[in-house]
């Protein structure tokens, strides 16, 4: 325990040196150290980062469990940029790599230097009620259905067999996550652009117009085809099992975990499976982050200890794995293993 007492001391005198955007202490603001570690952000990552807190406090029992939050990505950076000090973040999770304009903000604020790490990879899966119509879809055929303006023309298509004469003649009604969400960013990265920029117009305007094909390519309808869900993935899932010609928008770990009420829809021919989305073969894999703030490391209790923890977990036999967590390849972690074990902070010349 006095070990523990100790480090207290040292984040009350640590974070009360914080300040705020106003100037004024965030510690003061807060109502005083904080002894527990705080987390927010992606919906995809939350269930991970839960599974870390709930070992945590076993492994290391003089800190406290981690209070982890599930906000989306994108909200969560708000709030993990907001400022340094106590009342602020001390990890944000992200189904994405942070954006150039939200590290832009963070410096900002005076969030100067965070630790990225990549703790594996997930793929966005797209899931039907195993009661569906067992379809298969290309890149192209998501894009006409699911964008505003595919190809630049006003979108009209009201059943799969519109977009495609191959696919059946039901409505188009896609549950997905909200613009807030990581998710919805790499799926316009990973499956609309992909989708659009399978016409040669669309491949010329993107050397042209950047901003033009961004808006072309992965704005997506409003007409009620496509169903923003919020953050909870597991909603998606309940969804589709109450609307069977339905199909969802969701992380791999989500489909795994409810295999017995749903299926995975093939995308260009490949179905989202471990080992497709390890090898990189399922068209809608991505690498999973968390972001550390480096300003808390000495300042928050179990901060380090947190995320050595962390880098424990996500090996091919750790207990990540029966989470869903896909393990990044040998290299990958070998490399976030050094970083977390330095606690290196991120070259922001990386961050697109």
């Amino acid at each position: 325990m006095a070990k523990f007492h100790y480090l207290i001391g040292i984040a009350a005198f640590a974070l009360a040196g914080c300040q705020d955007q106003g100037g004024k202490s965030s510690d003061a603001a807060d109502g005083g150290a904080r002894d527990q570690i705080r987390v927010v952000g992606s919906s995809t990552v939350y269930p991970f980062t839960t599974a870390v807190a709930e070992q945590f406090p076993r492994k290391f029992g003089s800190f406290k469990a981690p209070i982890v939050e599930s906000t989306g990505t994108g909200a969560g950076i708000k709030q993990f940029c907001a400022g340094v000090g106590a009342k602020f973040p001390d990890i944000v999770n992200a189904s994405r790599q942070i954006k150039k304009s939200e590290l832009d903000g963070c410096t900002k604020n005076g969030v100067t230097e965070m630790v990225e790490l990549q703790i594996g990879i997930d793929g966005i899966a797209l899931g039907e009620s195993k009661a569906g119509a067992n379809m298969g879809l290309t890149e192209e055929d998501v894009y006409k259905a699911l964008a505003a303006n595919p190809y630049g023309k006003p979108n009209t298509a009201k059943t799969w067999k519109d977009v495609n004469p191959a696919l059946p003649a039901t409505a188009i009604k896609v549950f997905g996550p909200p613009p807030t969400s990581g998710t919805r960013d790499a799926f316009a990265e990973l499956i609309l652009e992909k989708g659009c920029d399978a016409n040669p117009e669309m491949k010329t305007l993107k050397s042209s117009d950047k901003d033009k094909h961004k808006e072309v390519c992965t704005k997506v309808r409003e007409d009620g085809a496509y169903v923003e869900s919020g953050e909870n993935d597991n909603l998606i899932v309940q969804k589709l099992v109450a609307n069977p010609d339905a199909i969802g928008i969701f992380g791999y770990s989500f489909l795994e975990e409810n295999l017995d009420k749903v299926r995975g829809v093939k995308l260009q021919g490949v179905e989202p499976t471990y080992d497709t989305i390890a090898s990189y073969t399922y068209p809608g894999a991505r690498p999973l982050y968390i972001y550390v703030k480096s300003a808390h490391l000495k300042a928050i209790p179990g901060l380090k200890e947190f995320v050595g923890e962390y880098a424990s977990a996500w090996n091919p036999d750790g207990y990540l794995k029966r989470r869903g967590l896909i393990s990044a390849p040998d290299d990958i972690r070998a490399k976030n293993l050094d970083i977390a074990t330095k606690l290196t902070p991120m070259d922001p010349a990386t961050v697109k």
